[in-house]
Parts: C-alpha cells; sequence; structure tokens
C-alpha cells in the first residue's frame, strides 16, 4: 500500500533490516532452542503450582482445665497476641476440656520462615504472661512442603503390623539418605515399648503403690559423666553409666522392701517386650479385579479377602526440588532395600505418587502442546502455503522456549497451569508470525518493491498495531496477578506466562519471521501474466479474488442501509441479552472452579464421639468390603484412630489432627485415566448412594472428599453462625443445628456436618479433700495414680542397641482393670504412717456431660455448618439457602455469614478482584489505543470486543449441558462455566483487540492511498480476511486438546465458542459500526477535496 517506489525508512525498518542478514537470526534461533531445551531440563516439575500458605498451630496443654476456662484463659487470650503480628489473616482457635490448638495463618505468598520467625518472636517475648493451667505447649509450624509427594505402604500376609512398623522404620532411615528429602513419617503400626502391667492384688500384697513403681523406674534410669582424674601419669574419665539395658533389668528392678526382703518389679507386674496396645488400625485392600490381575502376573500375594495389615512411609521433598527427580530417586533406593532391609514376604505399593502423577501430566500437556502445534502448521500448509507454514512451525516454539526460559529465572515450576498458558497462548502467538507471513507475501506478489523492500514495508505496515494490541494483551492478563487469596498464586504461572509468550513472538516478528519470509517467499512474485484478470490474486492487493468478492457480498449490505444497520445493532442487543439470561435463568451452571479427574478420592469418617476404636474399626470394615467391588478401585488404604498422610487439601483442613478413636479414613486409588471411561467425580457420583447408606447403617457420619483443582478450602459451603456479644455457645450450636436442617431440604446439598461434638458423658473422680488431708495424701498424687492407671507414664526408657526410637518403659493397668471403675477404686496410696490407702476412700466417681469444644475465628465464637454440593452449583445452592433462610431466619441474636471459608469466599473473592483490575486495565487499554487511533470513541467500539463475546460462549455452553451433560445415579453432572471460562473470555478480548487495531489500522492506510471511505473499508476487510479467520480456526485447534482437561475444559470451550463471535465482530460489527460514525465526516472531507 503505502512505500510504493520509494525506499522503506524508519525505527522498525531499522530493526528489521538488520535481521534480514541471516547471522544474527540463526544465532537468535540456535539461541532460543537451547534455553528453551535447558529449561524444560531444569525446572522443577510438579502437578499444581505451589501456593505458599504459611500457617502454625500453637497446642497448648492445661490438664483439667473445662473449655470456657480454656477458651477465657488460654486460647484468648493468645488469639489476641498472635493477630497483634504482622501478616496475619486468619486466627483459628478449638477450645477444649484440658487443651486448646491455636491456628494462626498468614497471608498468601508471605515468606514462610520469615512469618515463623515473627510468631516465635512474639510467643518468645510473651511468655511470662503464661496463666499456671498452662503445663506445657508447643509450636508447629506447617508448610506445603510437609505434604508427601510419596507415599509407600508397607503390607505382608505373614508380617503384622508391629513387624512391619519395625520394618518400616529401618527402610525410613535408609531412604531419608536419598538428596532432597524433607520431612518423612511412618502411619499406621504399632512401635515396640516394654509395658508393664500393674497387678493391683500384688501391688497390695508387697505393700507397694503404682507411684513407687514409677519412681523406682524413673530413678533406675540415669547416667552421668562424672569427671575426670590422674593417675600413673594418665587422665581417666569418670562416669557412672547406670542405664536400664534389658528386659532382664527391668524385671529384676527393685522397687520395696516387704518383710525385710526386696520385692523386685516382676513380682508385682507383668513386663512385655512388644507391640504397645493398638490405638490405630491401618490395612491395605485390593479390589477383585485387581487383586486377580496381580496374583496372574506374580505382583501380588494371595489373600483370604485381599485385606493386609500394612504401614504407610510418607515422603516429603525439599522447597524448590524437583518432585519428578525426588520421587525416582527415592524409588530406585526402594529397590535396592528389597535385598537388604525388606525382607520377602512383604510387599510394597505405591499409594501415592506425585513425582509421577506431574511428570504424566506434564507430558500429556506437552504432548498436547505438540499435537496443537503439528495441526495449525498443517491447517497453515494448506491455507496459506508449504513455506508460510514453515514460518510458523519455527517461529511458535522459539516464543515458547524463551518463556520457558523466563519462567525458570523468574523461580515458577513447570505445572499443568504454566502449560495450559503456552496451549492458551497458542493463538495469540501464532497471530503475529500469520500477520506478518500473509502481509509480506501479499507485498512480494503484488510485485510493486524488492522482496527486501516489500518485507521491510509489510512489517512496518502491520507491526506498530501489533505491538499496541500486544501491550493490550499484557494488559488484559495483568489483572490476574492482583488476585488475592489462594486462588492467587495458582494462576500466577498464566498471567506471566502468557504475556511472555506474546513478547517473544512480536520479538520474533521483528527478528525470525521476516528473515525466513525473505529467504523462502522471495520467488513467489507475481508476472504481469500472473497478474491479469481471472487470476487467484488480486493485483492491487495480493490477495484473492474470491476473498474480495465473498467479502463485499457480506458487508456492502450494512454499509449501504441505515436500517440494515439498525437491525444488526438491535440483534446484536437482543443476542447480547438472550447471553446473558442464560446464567441468571440457570441453563450455564456457575461454578469457581470444577471438578478434577484424579486416580485418588477420600472418605472422611466420623462417628460420634466417644465410639471406641474397635467400633469404629468394624464400620470401616463394612466400606473396604464394598469398595473391593468396584471395578475402577485399585487399592484401599484404611487408616483408623490416626490421620492419613495428608494432601494440600488435608493440611488446609486440618486433617492432621484427627487422631480419635471415633475418627478414620479410606484413601481409595484408581485405575490410571486412560483405562476408566469415567472421569474420579463421576465415579464418586455413582458410589455417592451407596456410600450414604452403607453410612446410615453403621451410624457413621460420612464425607466424600475429593482433591480440589485448585485452593482447597474448609468445604464447598460453609456457613458460620455467629452470636451477639453475651449470646450463650448453646444457643450458637442450636443455631448451627437449625441451619443445617435448611441444607438438608436444599437437593444436591450433601456431606452435610457442623463443628459441634455429640453429647456423651464423662467420668468424673472427685477429691474428698478432707480425707486426703487427713491421710497427708495431695490431690496431685491421686491424679498422677490415675493417670498412671489409666494412659502409663514414661518414666524410663530401655537403651537397647541398635533401636531407631526410644524404648519407652510404660508402667499402666491392665486393660481388663481399667474397664473396672470397682478396681481403680481399690488402688491403693501410701498416707501417713506408711500405711495403703484405698482410692475409694479419697474420692468417688460422678458421671457428667462432657465439654463443648468453643471455637474462634478471628477473635470471635463462631460454629461451623458445613456440606457439600452433588451435581450442584454451590451459587445456587447458596442462593436458594440464603432464600430459605430469610424465610426461617434464626433468632435476633445469632447472624449467619456464607461468605467465610467456603467455596463461596473465593467465588466472590476471586470476581471481585478480578473485576476491579479488569476496571484498571480497559482503562489502560483504552489510553493505548486512544493514543494509537488519535480518536475517543473508537476504542470505545473495540473494547466492545470483551462483552461482546459472550454472544459465543455463554450459548455454547448451554448446547454443551444439552448435549453432552448426562446424570449419574440420579446426580447432575453439568458442564460448568468456571473461572477458567472467564480467562477464556480476557484471551478472546486480547484476539479480538489486537484485529480489530490491524483492521483499522489498514482502513487508515487505504484511505492514505486515495481510496474513498466505503471501498477503504470493503478492501482493508478482505485483505485482513484471511489472517482473521485462519488466527480463529488455529486458536480453536490449538484450544482443541484442552477440552479433554477437567480443569481447563471450560476455558477451552470458552475460545472455541466465543471465537465464532469475535471474527464476526472483527470482520463485520467493527467495520460497519466504524463506516456508521465516521462515514459523515470522511464524506465532508472528500467533498472538500
Amino acid at each position: 500500500m503505502a512505500h510504493e517506489g520509494r525506499s522503506v525508512r524508519g525505527v522498525i525498518p531499522s530493526i528489521v533490516n538488520t535481521f534480514l542478514n541471516p547471522q544474527l537470526p540463526i544465532l537468535l534461533i540456535i539461541l532460543a532452542l537451547g534455553v528453551g531445551l535447558t529449561a524444560i531440563l531444569l525446572t522443577p516439575k510438579e502437578e499444581e503450582p505451589q501456593i505458599v500458605v504459611p500457617l502454625a498451630d500453637i497446642v497448648v496443654q492445661a490438664p483439667g482445665a473445662s473449655a470456657a476456662e480454656v477458651e477465657n484463659q488460654v486460647a484468648t487470650p493468645l488469639e489476641n497476641l498472635l493477630w497483634q503480628i504482622e501478616g496475619v489473616e486468619y486466627v483459628y482457635s478449638i477450645s477444649r476440656k484440658d487443651s486448646a490448638v491455636v491456628t494462626v495463618r498468614f497471608h498468601v505468598g508471605q515468606d514462610h520462615e520469615r512469618a515463623m520467625v515473627r510468631l516465635q518472636n512474639k510467643v518468645g517475648r510473651n511468655l511470662e504472661r503464661a496463666p499456671a493451667l498452662v503445663k506445657n505447649w508447643v509450636i508447629k509450624p506447617i508448610s506445603i512442603d510437609d505434604v508427601p509427594i510419596l507415599n509407600l505402604t508397607l503390607y505382608s500376609e505373614t508380617y503384622d503390623d508391629h513387624e512391619l512398623y519395625r520394618i518400616g522404620q529401618e527402610t525410613l532411615h535408609h531412604l531419608s539418605e536419598v538428596e532432597n528429602i524433607s520431612r518423612t513419617e511412618i502411619v499406621g503400626g504399632r512401635p515396640r515399648e516394654i509395658r508393664v502391667e500393674l497387678a493391683p492384688d500384688r501391688l497390695a500384697g508387697y505393700n507397694v503403690t503404682a507411684n513407687q513403681i514409677h519412681q523406682a523406674l524413673a530413678a533406675a534410669d540415669h547416667s552421668v559423666h562424672a569427671g575426670s582424674f590422674n593417675q600413673a601419669n594418665r587422665r581417666y574419665i569418670l562416669s557412672a553409666n547406670n542405664f536400664l539395658t534389658s528386659t532382664r533389668e527391668v524385671e529384676r528392678l527393685v522397687v520395696g522392701v516387704h518383710e525385710d526382703k526386696p520385692v523386685l518389679l516382676r513380682d508385682v507386674a507383668r513386663i512385655m517386650d512388644g507391640p504397645q496396645e493398638a490405638s490405630v488400625y491401618s490395612r491395605i485392600s485390593f479390589s477383585r479385579l485387581y487383586r486377580q490381575r496381580q496374583v496372574n502376573t506374580g505382583a501380588h500375594p494371595q489373600g483370604s479377602n485381599g485385606s493386609f495389615p500394612a504401614v504407610t512411609l510418607a515422603v516429603g521433598k525439599k522447597k524448590g526440588t524437583n518432585a519428578v527427580w525426588v520421587a525416582r530417586n527415592v524409588l530406585d533406593r526402594l529397590e535396592e532395600l528389597k535385598d537388604s532391609v525388606i525382607p520377602d514376604g512383604v510387599h510394597v505399593e505405591v499409594t501415592r505418587n506425585y513425582g509421577q502423577t506431574a511428570q504424566t501430566k506434564v507430558n500429556n500437556l506437552l504432548s498436547s502442546l505438540g499435537f496443537a502445534v503439528l495441526t495449525v502448521v498443517v491447517l497453515l500448509a494448506f491455507t496459506l502455503g508449504r513455506r508460510e507454514a514453515l514460518i510458523v512451525a519455527l517461529a511458535v516454539p522459539i516464543s515458547f522456549a524463551l518463556a520457558l526460559f523466563v519462567n525458570y529465572l523468574l523461580g515458577y515450576t513447570i505445572n499443568r497451569v504454566t502449560l495450559f498458558a503456552l496451549i492458551l497462548s497458542l493463538g495469540l502467538v501464532v497471530d503475529d508470525p500469520i500477520t506478518n507471513v500473509d502481509n509480506i507475501q501479499r507485498h512480494i506478489r503484488m510485485g510493486k518493491l524488492p522482496p527486501r523492500s516489500a518485507t521491510l514495508a509489510a512489517v512496518q505496515e502491520v507491526l506498530p498495531p501489533v505491538l499496541i494490541s500486544t501491550l493490550a494483551i499484557i494488559v488484559s492478563f495483568t489483572p490476574m496477578f492482583f488476585i488475592t487469596g489462594m486462588m492467587g498464586p495458582y494462576m500466577a504461572p498464566m498471567a506471566a506466562n502468557v504475556p511472555l509468550t506474546v513478547i517473544f513472538s512480536t520479538v520474533c516478528a521483528l527478528t525470525i519471521v521476516p528473515w525466513l519470509a525473505l529467504t523462502l517467499l522471495r520467488r513467489e512474485r507475481l508476472t504481469p501474466d500472473e497478474s491479469g484478470a481471472g487470476q487467484q490474486s488480486s493485483p492491487s492487493s495480493g490477495t484473492p479474488a474470491w476473498i474480495h468478492s465473498l467479502y463485499r457480498k457480506i458487508c456492502s449490505p450494512f454499509l449501504d442501509s441505515r436500517l440494515k444497520r439498525w437491525l444488526l445493532t438491535g440483534a446484536i442487543g437482543l443476542g447480547l441479552a438472550a447471553a446473558v439470561s442464560l446464567p441468571l435463568l440457570r441453563l450455564v451452571p456457575l461454578k469457581m472452579l470444577p471438578f478434577d479427574n484424579k486416580n485418588e478420592f477420600q472418605l472422611v469418617f466420623d462417628m460420634p464421639e466417644g465410639t471406641p476404636l474397635e467400633a469404629t474399626n468394624k464400620a470401616v470394615l463394612a466400606f473396604e468390603d464394598y469398595l473391593r467391588q468396584v471395578p475402577e478401585v485399585t487399592s484401599v488404604v484404611a487408616t483408623v484412630g490416626d490421620a492419613s498422610p495428608i494432601d494440600f487439601n488435608g493440611m488446609v483442613r486440618h486433617y492432621y489432627l484427627r487422631q480419635a478413636p471415633h475418627q478414620a479414613d479410606i484413601r481409595v486409588n484408581l485405575v490410571d485415566k486412560p483405562d476408566r471411561e469415567m472421569q474420579s467425580h463421576g465415579i464418586t457420583l455413582r458410589l455417592r448412594n451407596d456410600l450414604t447408606k452403607l453410612a446410615r447403617r453403621h451410624g457413621v457420619d460420612l464425607k466424600i472428599v475429593e482433591i480440589p483443582p485448585g485452593p482447597p478450602v474448609l468445604a464447598t459451603v460453609v456457613a458460620e453462625i455467629y452470636g451477639s456479644p453475651g449470646t450463650p455457645y448453646a444457643k450458637m450450636l442450636q443455631g448451627a443445628a437449625n441451619m443445617t436442617s435448611i441444607m438438608r431440604k436444599e437437593p444436591g446439598v450433601v456431606d452435610i456436618d457442623t463443628s459441634a461434638s455429640a453429647a456423651r458423658p464423662r467420668r468424673n473422680f472427685v477429691v474428698d479433700k478432707e480425707k486426703a488431708a487427713l491421710h497427708a495424701i495431695p490431690t496431685s498424687r491421686i491424679t498422677q495414680t490415675l493417670r498412671l492407671a489409666m494412659s502409663g507414664t514414661t518414666p524410663a526408657t530401655l537403651h537397647a542397641p541398635r533401636e531407631r526410637a526410644p524404648l519407652l518403659i510404660r508402667p499402666i493397668l491392665p486393660r481388663a482393670h481399667r474397664s473396672e471403675q470397682t478396681a481403680l477404686l481399690d488402688l491403693r496410696l501410701r498416707g501417713k504412717g506408711g500405711a495403703l490407702v484405698p482410692l475409694g476412700e479419697l474420692g468417688h466417681f460422678e458421671q457428667v456431660a462432657e465439654d463443648q469444644p468453643i471455637y474462634h475465628k478471628n477473635l470471635k465464637r463462631v460454629v461451623y455448618a458445613q456440606a457439600e454440593t452433588a451435581g450442584r452449583s454451590p451459587a445456587t445452592a447458596i442462593l436458594d439457602m440464603q432464600s430459605r433462610l430469610e424465610h426461617n431466619p434464626l433468632s435476633a441474636d445469632l447472624q449467619a455469614e456464607w461468605a467465610g471459608e467456603g467455596e463461596w469466599k473465593i467465588t466472590l473473592r476471586v470476581f471481585r478482584d478480578l473485576g476491579l483490575a479488569n476496571i484498571a486495565a480497559l482503562a489502560g487499554i483504552y489510553i493505548l489505543l486512544s493514543i494509537q487511533t488519535g480518536s475517543f470513541a473508537l476504542p470505545l467500539l473495540i473494547l466492545l470486543a470483551v462483552p461482546l463475546t459472550l454472544l459465543g460462549i455463554m450459548p455454547g455452553f448451554w448446547l454443551l449441558n444439552i448435549f453432552t451433560a448426562s446424570p449419574v445415579n440420579g446426580y447432575a453432572n453439568p458442564v460448568f462455566f468456571t473461572a477458567t471460562a472467564m480467562i477464556g473470555m480476557i484471551t478472546l478480548g486480547g484476539i479480538v483487540i489486537r484485529n480489530a487495531v490491524v483492521l483499522i489500522e489498514f482502513v487508515h492506510e487505504s484511505l492514505q492511498q486515495g481510496h474513498d471511505f466505503r471501498e477503504a473499508i470493503l478492501q482493508s476487510g478482505a485483505i485482513r480476511l484471511r489472517p482473521i479467520v485462519l488466527t480463529a480456526m488455529t486458536t480453536a485447534l490449538g484450544a482443541w486438546p484442552i477440552t479433554r482437561d477437567p480443569i481447563f475444559s471450560g476455558l477451552a470451550w470458552a475460545l472455541i465458542f466465543g471465537l465464532v463471535a469475535s471474527t464476526v465482530f472483527t470482520l463485520l460489527i467493527v467495520p460497519v459500526t466504524y463506516y456508521a460514525l465516521y462515514t459523515s465526516r470522511y464524506s465532508q472531507e472528500s467533498g472538500h477535496e
């Protein structure tokens, strides 16, 4: 267009001209591919981005204090101190009888080490303020790196859980030698101990008390380095090593004197060297189909029911290390140990391997990315030509390679969000080379300039608006950096990598693409004969003639008729109103993030408080039997009375504190995704009714927990019940109960629970202090005796060689005596004059109600009512429950807060942050476009691109739900419009803005050549039709592989559906509206001329 018959000058042509010589482009290509490969090899890989949430638990012991006393004197003052620490976002507490757990959580992204230093300093400076009832406390920092990346479950048909525990101890010791290993633990099994079971009748017969046993053991377990002396010109060390070193020494320990004869410990107690009493049950089971396949291949032992005692070794990694490499090194070391440490008959099942899942996810996404690039290249080969496609095929990997290298320098990992960012940006990245190559090809074919000058002219023609649109895309994605909470760091890789790829795509457009285009396309210049009538290309524009003809037929009627333009405007308005009404009418369900497709899910069990371990275990066994019949299940790992190794979701939900006899969980592992038809969410929906019936039958409060794809929350739906000052906590508990009744009436709301504990009795020994004083027996000795009898004490350790952990000596009553109140009352204490006094003479037992735990959040009392949703959008469920609450409100002194801890909180926060930041971004884009176009009205027209993409997106999601969403076992399984779909809208806005800016720039160029306004619009639209359609098609093809991913499929469908609307917007609505706005102005200018 411009630059005809003269040399090309300017800053951009000067830069491009420098790179038209082959040396610099070739060096840049080699450098880019080299650093990209280096980044892929060196960058740590993980499945999800790491979200740094500094938090710590402060566990305080206050023996004997009631829950209210602990709340007032321990938890509340400590909360006040923690609330003063810089960077603290939340302070939670649970006050129970005898103890409190106070949790401090800092803002997401705070440096973990610095946060913990501030916490330690604050607590350390205020230790003197601790009340006298506090006997012990510990600060437990918790970080994302505490989550194990590898779980190794040891099981056997011949070894019991105690033997497995000892094998696991030794195995874990050797695995800890592997480089970059962090926190390790053993879950399940019973450690070794020396249990001293006291015989009350023998104690009485030998005139010995339980406290004497404790004191004798404590006194015997002593050793000292006394000093040194010199003798005969030699220096000697003097020590007294008198530790207990064998069970025989423990048995022969003198604990008293009776009738002038020593009383040995074995005379009054039974000493056993063996496993601790069972406080945890841990098993692994295998489904029948999986077990049969494994037995047939010799990889699995025969078993009567496929269930085996087990212990699980949990292995974490150091911060910033590669999960893939660490997991691989641990498994290699494990194979070596099978010949030495792990005996025959002990089998190892890998029940978690985040290294492998990360590698698989990265490999799948890289394959998807490669497939997307290949399909784009093939498409361009058929539309633009093979040489043109080759240019794009080289430019895209270079842009990605440079982006990955900067991603590595910025400290990001390679994860699903990073790679999805690259796939997402494919449409933006190919747009630059397509625009450049198409324009260079057109200029060379026009033959008005030599190939080199034509290349420079073509680049100068399109690159200024491309630069402006690149800045607009960067501004479009910048708001994602300002998302607060856990969603911020989750989306940060996308916020960084999409602009990076676009920037480097523009760099390629300035450097490599022009040189490649000149080298490969210089011979495409048309001859005079080829430019004649009837040929494929228009000699004046270099664009095929049929494109000009087609575009004129489509666009001309709207340019020539004001009525048709108004009808088009009305149709757009009606379409936009219909599109917006679809989610309002709930025809397009909304959700923050969809459900993921994992190879695992979790069942969390809560029996009524007070349920013994054996009863809980019996209920869990029933669930194991059921799960073994499910064909998609491979293994089932049950942990009763303790927490299984946590994941990130469990870390945030504090599942690691679940260590009571009435609590359990089952981790269910599924076959790999390619080997099953149904996604994990569909499987849980299919099993939900059967599992719920089983839970009702056994009195289990069951929660089916799926690992969330993004930031975890306490529960999907959480209602926080607060009271006015002075409101009794019992009334708040009643309010939570009323809230759960509302939840139960709401369809699709499941797994309903509250933070309240079940009412249960407690036996309390009431000391008759007058009698105790008469017998000269202090209350402290009475309580110590009760504690020794019921829980045991550990006054000494047995110093046996080769023990990996302290071997505790525990005096305790036999289990049968602990369950008999009369046996406890018959325990003797030494009173005045050495006489033995039965415990029954010093007090009596009475039954009282157990205290309810008292919860706080940010210094306020709170009760949580929580639930999950099945086949239902959490947003609509909450809105409907809020409506129900308006008709059946809580009492006047109670308030319900829905946006505190659930998914609704993240949803409101993310949409708020994105909304505010996008307003700022749109303002920035408007300023850029105003500068580039020299107009205040035209940028408003271009910015209409973002909302008008709804014309394609919302109807598309509606059709998806009609044709693809099918219920599972009575539960809806819809396709949700999610936050990732919103990101797709942002991307579409960037594409449309870029195309519109370039199109209008072409109109201005055409006007400068002397064309009238109408002709300039028609010719520019025809010239830009092919690259715009190609960009839309390549973006859709690039997004197609993402449709298979459950998390980012919403983004892919938003791109695909929105591209239809955006293409029409750019090729029809922008030129027609532009013509309507400026036709009178340009007609007047033409008349003056």
